[in-house]
C-alpha cells in the first residue's frame, strides 16, 4: 500500500502495540532491539499523562521492555511543550498526577490557584469535587481551559474508570468552555514529538491500536501509518472508518521486518 523508503525514525503507541495490562506483547522486546540496532531514532508515545517518563520507563522495565526515558513522550510531555510555546513561563491551575505537574514545572511554569492563564486538567485516579469546582470557578473568571488528552475512560482490572474526557466534559457543561486538547487524536501530539527527535513527516512511521486516534493522527500529521490488531480495533472494525491505514499487521512482531 506504499512506495515510501523504510522509515528512518518511528513512533509507537504504548498500551495494546507494546503491552497489554503490563505484560508485554509477543514481539514488542524484538521490535524495540531492532529500532535500538539499526540506530533507528523513535519515540514510544501515550495519552497517559499520570507519569513521568522515568516511571514509566521502570514499568516497561517490569514487563522485560527496556525503553530510555527519553524515548518516552506523553501527553503531559506534548501539553507542556504546547505550553511553553503559547506562552512562556505561564502559570496554571492543574487537576492531574506527578507526570503533569513535573512536565509543567520543568517548562518554567508556575502552579497556583490565583489567577492563573489556564486551567489543565489531565489523568488522575483522585479526582475531587472541589478541585473541579475550583477548575469551573477559575475557567468563569478568564483561565483558558486546556486538556491533555480526550479519552473518556481509561481500563483499570474492575473495569473502565472516568478520565480526562469525561471530567473535561462536565467542566464544559457547567462552563460552556470546550478545552483544547493536545493529546492523540490531535496531530499536535505527533508534532511535538516529530520535533523531539528531529524527524521528518515523510521519513516517519506510526504504529498504533486504534483507528479513531493513532491512524487518523498520524495520517493529518502526514506520516505513514501502521494498524496492529493487538489493541482496540479489530480488523471488522476498519471498514467503519473514511480512512485507512498504509499497512494493516497482526501484531508488532510482524513490523520488525520493516525496519
Amino acid at each position: 500500500m506504499t512506495d515510501r523508503q523504510p522509515a528512518a525514525c518511528w513512533l509507537t503507541d504504548m498500551d495494546g502495540v507494546l503491552v497489554h495490562e503490563d505484560e508485554a506483547l509477543p514481539g514488542a522486546a524484538e521490535f524495540l532491539q531492532r529500532l535500538v540496532d539499526r540506530e533507528r531514532r523513535f519515540l514510544v508515545l501515550t495519552n497517559n499523562s499520570i507519569y513521568t517518563p522515568r516511571d514509566l520507563a521502570a514499568r516497561l522495565a517490569q514487563s522485560g521492555l527496556i525503553v530510555p526515558e527519553e524515548a518516552i513522550w506523553t501527553s503531559a510531555l506534548a501539553t507542556a511543550d504546547f505550553l511553553k510555546s503559547q506562552l512562556p513561563n505561564g502559570s496554571a491551575y492543574v487537576i492531574g498526577e506527578a507526570g503533569l505537574t513535573t512536565a509543567l514545572h520543568e517548562v518554567g511554569y508556575i502552579l497556583t490557584d490565583r489567577n492563573p492563564d489556564y486551567v489543565v486538567l489531565g489523568e488522575t485516579r483522585t479526582y475531587s469535587f472541589e478541585a473541579i469546582t475550583a477548575a469551573i470557578r477559575l475557567i468563569e473568571a478568564g483561565a483558558r481551559f486546556i486538556a491533555t488528552n480526550p479519552d473518556a475512560t481509561g481500563p483499570s482490572a474492575d473495569g473502565p474508570l472516568p478520565a480526562t474526557g469525561s471530567v473535561a466534559a462536565l467542566i464544559t457543561r457547567a462552563t460552556g468552555r470546550v478545552p483544547y486538547f493536545v493529546g492523540k487524536p490531535n496531530p499536535m501530539m505527533f508534532r511535538s514529538a516529530l520535533n523531539r527527535i528531529e524527524a521528518h513527516s515523510e521519513s516517519t512511521m506510526m504504529i498504533g491500536d486504534r483507528m479513531d486516534t493513532d491512524v487518523v493522527a498520524g495520517i493529518e500529521a502526514g506520516l505513514e501509518t501502521i494498524l496492529v490488531l493487538t489493541g482496540s480495533t479489530r480488523r471488522a472494525d476498519i471498514e467503519k472508518y473514511p480512512y485507512r491505514p498504509n499497512r494493516v499487521l497482526d501484531s508488532i512482531a510482524d513490523a520488525i521486518e520493516l525496519v
